[in-house]
């Protein structure tokens, strides 16, 4: 009977453990955090208005703001699920400094076109579409830029849909599962390895 692999038992025993610890850390730290930020994003709605920002803050995300937006350089098309797709403009609201996109309304019409030259528009405040692919968007750690979702509609466009926390996603409860499911399958794939190893061979009178 062959003897259980050191090294290779102890490497699997730490790979074994990390993945432990890191269903740990999703449950009892990531998911905690996640359900506060949630809870702050449900209120956000109702808290008083703030200057659009200048750069990325997920803190303000449901916010209600307002900007002017003195002349849209570009409209542009973005998916919007069941709505179908949603117009975007780019707006200048200074000489210097960043502009500001504007989520005009929804259409279900892909050729659709807005006559809009910009003016005064109140919303709430959200992400603009990503256009990182997912996997780039690993290995990229940019914060995801901000718009702002008008309220009313431009003529000839569907309302926007109004803050939904819902859309958030809190999946730690997932990924600490996922982890500990790791760790048993690889426990038990060892195992079962180490296992096959030891049993004797038997010869060829048996």
């Amino acid at each position: 009977m062959k003897r259980i692999p050191v090294v290779p038992t102890i490497i699997v025993a730490f790979a074994v453990c990390g993945m432990i610890a890191l269903g740990i850390w999703q449950i009892t730290v990531r998911l905690p955090e996640k359900e506060a930020y949630l809870a702050q994003l449900a209120g956000n709605p109702a808290k008083p208005a703030v200057a659009f920002p200048r750069q990325s803050d997920d803190a303000l995300l449901f916010r209600r703001s307002s900007i002017v937006c003195l002349s849209p350089v570009t409209i542009m098309r973005a998916g919007a699920g069941n709505a179908g797709f949603r117009l975007i403009a780019a707006c200048r609201t200074g000489a210097e400094g960043p502009g500001v996109k504007v989520q005009l309304g929804t259409t279900r019409d892909p050729n659709k076109r807005v006559d809009w030259r910009g003016g005064a528009v109140s919303g709430f405040i959200s992400h603009a579409p990503d256009p990182r692919p997912l996997i780039a968007g690993l290995f990229d750690h940019r914060p995801q830029e901000m718009l702002l979702v008008a309220d009313r509609p431009v003529a000839g466009l569907a309302a926007n849909t109004r803050p939904d926390v819902s859309v958030v996603p809190n999946n730690h409860l997932a990924y600490g599962v996922q982890w500990f499911l790791f760790a048993a399958v690889a426990a038990i794939i060892y195992a079962v390895a180490v296992l096959r190893r030891r049993a004797p061979v038997a010869g060829p009178g048996a």
